[in-house]
């Protein structure tokens, strides 16, 4: 079977060396750099910040006033970027890698670089790009690809936006010395979160020196300065430095999906739960979908549509997505919120722990933070939040006790190793 896939982000790449693996006539086409976003200007370079600001939060604590030049923090991230997209190209050794813009010619061909491809089945997984308010002045502001590129730290740094994008820059750039203003529309940070996790979130981000303000309409940019206005009134803002993170919108143009008759809505391509789009044998995955743009989600998409195509069943629960933000204190989330399960009328108990409890939390300096697990009436597991220290590691001890249908009941008479992290989950399941 030759398989065509349109775009080399994880969703793209990964499935690409599944389906060679399996024995199938590969090709990737891709327009951008292999890894897409997430290795290029996303997930691994901003958690490569993310590294070098804790370094630097670490020895503020310890008492210690060093600093990290920032030159050095940006020739490691294109050091990392590098490598990782060398470990790429090994990987696709067996597939057929062609540079350029796809353009779908009819529903079995591309054409790319002024040549056709056929194929038996095409998965469309181009990703997304950084939205922009259609405000004035909205050109005058830079996007997350744009500040991880800035050659020195700016003295000040307004950031549109209190979503995982906006915070996780807001918290490193507080950390690297930057004042630091966060405008939120909505009434809480990180909206499609927990309000409880989001409440204490933004409580630690204040403590640390962080500006935020929510309910928050940015209606013009003018050299630096932000205006907007809460509560009827307005407000104004002034900042060297203005990001623009008010989410990404699914990238379809140029693709002409019209000539191979595949719908779409503003939102990104419409598939079903197989990720088939309307016409057989196309499929499409990841952020272009315009549903949870997460690279590991991304990813799983991806298998489960090359499982599909290769007639292979599968159980991959995409209602157990875990996601993370890597601000600081971390946030990690999976499967339902308080709020979800008010609105749903399920009868729930919310447990609790905190890190100022757990010896391993105070002894590494690390108090801020708790976790929440969400019970039902019955033991299953419908939920859990996590903040503080490594909660982006931890949150995957329930996803994988989620993922597998265990009880409140079997994890409570399970060991933790002492002292760890972990045993804040345990606490938690044993309130």
């Amino acid at each position: 079977m030759r398989l065509l896939i349109i775009g080399a982000g994880p969703g793209g790449y990964e499935t690409a060396v599944q389906a060679a693996g399996r024995g199938l006539e590969v090709t990737l086409v891709t327009e951008g750099p292999l890894g897409g976003t997430c290795l290029n200007e996303g997930c691994i370079p901003t958690k490569t910040l993310c590294h070098y600001a804790q370094l630097i939060d670490e020895n503020r604590k310890a008492g210690i006033n060093a600093t990290i030049p920032f030159d050095f923090i940006q020739q490691r991230r294109l050091a990392v970027i590098s490598q990782l997209q060398s470990g790429i190209e090994m990987l696709l050794k067996n597939v057929n890698v062609i540079y350029g813009k796809a353009c779908f010619k009819d529903t079995r061909t591309i054409t790319v670089n002024g040549q056709d491809v056929e194929a038996d089945a095409i998965i469309i997984a181009t990703g997304s790009r950084s939205a922009m308010l259609p405000i004035p002045g909205a050109d005058q502001a830079i996007t997350s690809k744009e500040i991880l590129e800035l050659e020195q730290v700016p003295e000040s740094l307004c950031v549109i936006g209190g979503g995982v994008i906006g915070l996780e820059f807001a918290s490193v750039f507080n950390s690297l010395g930057s004042q630091v203003t966060v405008l939120e529309y909505c009434p809480n940070l990180l909206p499609r979160f927990d309000v409880d996790l989001a409440k204490r979130l933004k409580q630690s981000l204040s403590r640390q020196g962080i500006r935020i303000e929510l309910q928050a309409q940015v209606t013009a940019i003018d050299n630096g300065t932000v205006f907007y206005t809460q509560k009827d009134k307005q407000f104004e803002v002034s900042a060297k430095k203005v990001l623009m993170a008010v989410g990404r919108r699914a990238n379809m143009d140029g693709l002409n999906l019209e000539a191979a008759g595949i719908g779409y809505t503003r939102r990104g391509i419409t598939v079903d739960s197989d990720f088939r789009t309307n016409v057989p044998g196309i499929y499409a995955v990841g952020d272009v979908t315009g549903g949870i743009m997460l690279a590991h989600a991304a990813s799983a998409q991806g298998l489960h549509a090359l499982n599909h195509i290769c007639g292979t069943p599968d159980r991959i629960r995409f209602d157990l997505i875990p996601a993370a933000v890597f601000t600081s204190p971390e946030v990690a989330t999976i499967g339902l919120t308080e709020e979800d399960c008010k609105q749903q009328g399920i009868e729930y108990r919310a447990l609790k722990s905190f890190y100022r409890a757990n010896g391993k939390a105070v002894s590494m300096d690390q108090t801020d933070g708790y976790c929440k697990i969400l019970a039902g009436a019955d033991g299953s597991l419908l939920g859990a939040h996590i903040m503080g220290a490594h909660s982006s590691d931890l949150i995957h001890e329930l996803a994988v006790a989620m993922n597998a249908g265990a009880t409140l009941q079997t994890l409570q008479q399970t060991i933790f190793a002492h002292p760890t992290l972990s045993e804040t989950v345990l606490s938690a399941l044993r309130q």
